[in-house]
């Protein structure tokens, strides 16, 4: 159960230059991937109305590339041309309509370059410094270059004024463009932008009184920077608290938006978007030190996913509002929910990332695992009544089952949920075991909760077989009964200790001094099995049957991981595939030169090679008087997302 507790400070309206918001709360900008040819649309209008009619007192809209040399993709907002400015305006008129205020962001890459049209474009910096992420190396722009940019990022803001937002806000965050001008490190200019601190600190100035300019007084202006950009090359928490005294003299600049990161390396990037392994609320801190130390008003982001954070953060007078995105994506009506008191109805934000910032890397538009709504507002927006109410009973208490009896429950159909254990959850019972990785149970939480809401029939220690569904007489069947362990077809000597994953994540047994981990699937599993044994104590050896460890993860947490078996020397062998085993060695077989990789001296092979579908059930109802359908991974072994959306799905078509 949530915790329940005043919320007085997270439900106070704020002011910034006249414009009053209804709330703390606000989306920061994130991209979805639903942009066309360079402008919004309707996919992104429908996506942020969403937001602001559960609640939301401030969205701020994805970032935009004001000069035509930065745009990469079709799928950004191009604001250089007048073209955006309809899809903006589109924008507005869903968002105010519900009270919500509307901010744009403007931004330039810098030395931080994409692709475009699977070629390298030209990136352009202060100076001629690469980065360690994209590894691009830029032309340094020259001093006219420089005042075009100025320039354009004003036209910009001109331009989402002229469309009706209430401000921009302008992206010095994350080790882009403006920041690469304000760090010694990246910025070698022998001009007027170069040199000293004050000409280092000069395209700021000139960028917000140009954007005054432009825009009039009414317009909001605001800022997004890192407190601490967390990498070698980048600005420090010192260094940017001097900025931000700077920052403090800029009268025409009203409001920071303070994060932590920077995209120049790989440990900066895990901050843009930071997976639950990281710590809730923790950039609250940075922004309190700027706090203190500025006038304007202070947002900050970085997992705030409750409200009672929210609430606690604001308190401690660390921020004037709470950028709380990935809990808006998993519920858009979050605000409207903690506002009545409802907190025990919020589905709660687990920072997965696999579906936000996941499918952005993917180059497909934003949803979420819980939430399979989230970026697909025209289509499955609103869940329509059942126009009979049919009996349906579901096999199987994991996500998919859970998700398609709390869908079927909200159209009105008579739902029945049977679970052959003593607990729901599934998989997710396992996942949440491996380090770092608790908060993924929470999807069992807020799954049983909509299920109670919309009236399920919930019943435990209840296996579902023929004779069962003859007594039921369900009109629909939904089989969720997911998968076991795969045992691959090798050679494995009786002399081997080997076990399953599963046995070492209920800690059914005793792994030994030197481990090695068989890894097909490259995800969670393997790297998640590595370091609960390292930190147990065991020499660990994974063998990965891919190019990395990881390799499936979304990069965010696939970089956090990694980071995190160096730091524990473990071992990883790439390219591995499982061969066999014979007493104390595994045997592998190099995926690319086919020759041979031998792992000696082994007490435990873990053998981690994916799952197989349980099909017992559905074997078993061939040619019964029912509706059949098959939910997750008992259809075919994946993840938790597909097995949301689909049980979504069926539940919308019954």
């Amino acid at each position: 159960m949530k915790t329940r507790m005043s919320l007085s400070h997270l439900f106070s309206p704020h002011q910034i230059r006249g414009h009053e918001i209804r709330n703390r709360i606000f989306s920061s900008a994130h991209q979805t991937i639903l942009a066309r040819g360079g402008s919004p649309g309707e996919d992104m209008a429908a996506y942020h109305e969403a937001r602001a009619r559960g609640g939301a007192g401030l969205i701020i809209v994805e970032s935009s590339r004001p000069y035509s040399d930065d745009v990469s993709a079709s799928y950004y907002i191009d604001s250089s041309t007048d073209a955006c400015i309809p899809g903006y305006r589109m924008i507005a008129g869903a968002v105010h309509k519900h009270g919500c205020k509307l901010f744009g962001q403007i931004n330039h890459g810098g030395r931080i370059a994409y692709t475009h049209e699977g070629m390298n474009i030209v990136s352009h910096a202060p100076s001629m410094v690469p980065d360690h992420r994209f590894h691009c190396m830029p032309r340094v722009m020259s001093t006219e270059y420089v005042r075009n940019i100025i320039d354009a990022f004003a036209a910009a803001a001109g331009r989402m004024a002229e469309a009706g937002l209430d401000g921009a806000e302008l992206t010095a965050s994350h080790g882009m463009l403006i920041a690469q001008f304000l760090n010694p490190q990246t910025n070698f200019r022998d001009d007027e932008f170069g040199g000293s601190a004050e000409n280092r600190f000069r395209i700021v100035s000139e960028m917000i009184a140009a954007t005054r300019r432009v825009v009039g007084n009414e317009f909001v202006i605001g800022m997004r920077i890192s407190a601490d950009e967390l990498e070698p090359d980048g600005l420090d928490q010192a260094a940017w608290l001097d900025i931000c005294r700077c920052l403090n003299d800029e009268e025409e600049l009203d409001f920071l938006n303070v994060t932590v990161g920077s995209m120049m390396g790989l440990a900066g990037s895990v901050h843009v978007v930071p997976p639950m392994e990281i710590d809730h609320a923790y950039t609250a801190p940075h922004a309190g030190a700027i706090r203190r130390e500025v006038r304007q008003s202070v947002l900050v982001t970085g997992r705030i996913n409750q409200p009672q954070l929210a609430e606690q953060v604001l308190a401690r007078g660390q921020a004037d509002m709470c950028g709380m995105t990935r809990a808006l994506i998993s519920d858009p009506e979050m605000p409207d929910k903690a506002r009545s008191g409802k907190l025990d109805d919020i589905r709660a934000c687990i920072g997965c990332n696999q579906a936000c910032i996941g499918h952005y890397h993917q180059g497909v538009r934003i949803s979420c695992i819980q939430n399979p709504v989230a970026g697909r507002e025209l289509t499955l927006g609103t869940q329509p009544a059942a126009q009979k109410s049919r009996k349906v009973l579901v096999a199987g208490g994991g996500p998919g089952g859970m998700k398609a009896a709390a869908v079927a429950g909200e159209r009105g159909h008579q739902v029945i949920l049977c679970e052959k254990s003593g607990l729901l959850g599934g998989q997710v019972l396992l996942a949440q075991t491996l380090p770092g990785r608790a908060e993924f149970g929470v999807i069992v939480d807020n799954l049983r909760r909509e299920m109670e809401l919309n009236g399920v029939d919930i019943r435990l220690h209840t296996g579902v077989d023929k004779a069962l569904i003859e007594a039921q007489k369900p009109d629909v069947v939904i089989i969720a009964t997911g998968a076991v362990p795969y045992s691959p077809n090798v050679e494995i000597s009786e002399q081997t200790h080997v076990v399953d994953a599963w046995q070492v994540l209920k800690d059914e047994v005793k792994p030994g001094a030197s481990v090695v981990i068989a890894d097909w699937r490259c995800d969670w599993v393997g790297m998640g099995l590595a370091v609960k044994l390292a930190r147990e104590g065991s020499r660990v050896r994974l063998c990965v049957d891919g190019e990395m460890a990881g390799q499936n993860l979304q990069k965010y947490l696939r970089w956090h991981w990694a980071g995190e078996l160096h730091k524990l020397h473990i071992e990883v062998l790439p390219y591995a595939r499982l061969f066999g085993a014979d007493g104390d060695t595994a045997y592998f077989q190099h995926t690319s030169s086919g020759e041979a990789i031998i792992c000696e001296n082994m007490d435990t092979l873990v053998i981690a090679q994916g799952h197989q579908s349980v099909v017992t059930l559905e074997r078993d109802l061939v040619g019964i008087d029912a509706e059949i359908h098959l939910v997750g991974d008992c259809l075919s072994p994946r993840s938790a997302e597909e097995a949301v959306y689909e049980g979504l799905m069926i539940a919308r078509n019954i």
